[in-house]
């Protein structure tokens, strides 16, 4: 694959993380920020703390303009990582096509990246956490993403090299069941934090926590598809426009 080929498929995933983090917004505001408005009341109402300075940020702004500046550039990064790594993995994991390699990378993206952390460290609404403990959260649950990264990416060399003797499947379900293993002894080795409050509601913690994945989930599925709808418009441009051509002949 050229460089042109390269920076033509950077562009379309950024383009692709663009659109993907504009649905990924809608769900964000409309499922997730009235959870957090919920928990904000709540830390205000058991706050003994009345003296507080001026905001810096208005809440409004936070839910609005800040809200978006993150989920849209954070779209447009990964999007530009992804681009990345299908420009790698073309060809090279299988026998697919450009939109089944994106599907399976925004797949793997959304697993490795977002939902193996998310069940050790899963995301926490405002009034949860100690403010203490924040920067060691923090660093333990980008470990998880790293180790969660290079453990699948371990997963899918390894399967390479026994599909020769196991055979695909085989292969597969053997690199699947190592990279589950690792994982699992991340789990009980890493410590863990259980510091939600006695009086904090359990639905509204377990609401905020499935919008947080909704959002992720509506990110990278849409990228998946986006993605892979460009990357065959360019890669195969030949084949889609002797489609229509082909079916008036069949017609």
């Amino acid at each position: 694959m050229n460089s042109l080929s390269v920076r033509a498929l950077l562009v379309r995933g950024m383009l692709a993380g663009l659109i993907a983090g504009a649905f990924a917004l809608a769900v964000a505001y409309f499922l997730g920020e009235s959870h957090v408005d919920a928990a904000i009341a709540l830390e205000e109402a058991h706050s003994h703390d009345h003296g507080g300075g001026e905001e810096l940020v208005s809440r409004t702004m936070q839910a609005t303009g800040g809200l978006a500046t993150g989920v849209l550039v954070f779209g447009v990064a990964v999007g530009g990582i992804a681009a990345l790594v299908f420009c790698y993995a073309l060809g090279r994991i299988g026998d697919f096509g450009p939109r089944a390699t994106a599907a399976l990378i925004a797949g793997a993206a959304l697993l490795t990246v977002y939902i193996v952390p998310f069940l050790k460290y899963p995301a926490n609404p405002p009034a949860v956490g100690d403010p203490d403990t924040i920067g060691e959260r923090t660093a333990l649950f980008f470990l998880m993403v790293a180790l969660s990264v290079l453990l699948a990416v371990a997963a899918v060399i390894i399967g390479r090299r026994l599909a020769p003797r196991l055979g695909n499947w085989n292969a597969t379900v053997a690199a699947a069941a190592g990279f589950v293993l690792l994982i699992g002894l991340a789990y009980a080795f890493l410590p863990s934090f259980d510091e939600v409050g006695k009086d904090f509601p359990a639905g509204l913690l377990w609401e905020f926590r499935l919008a947080t994945l909704a959002v992720q989930v509506t990110l990278w599925s849409v990228f998946g598809v986006v993605f892979g709808y460009l990357t065959e418009r360019l890669l195969t441009p030949a084949a889609l426009a002797a489609t229509p051509r082909t079916a008036r002949a069949v017609n």
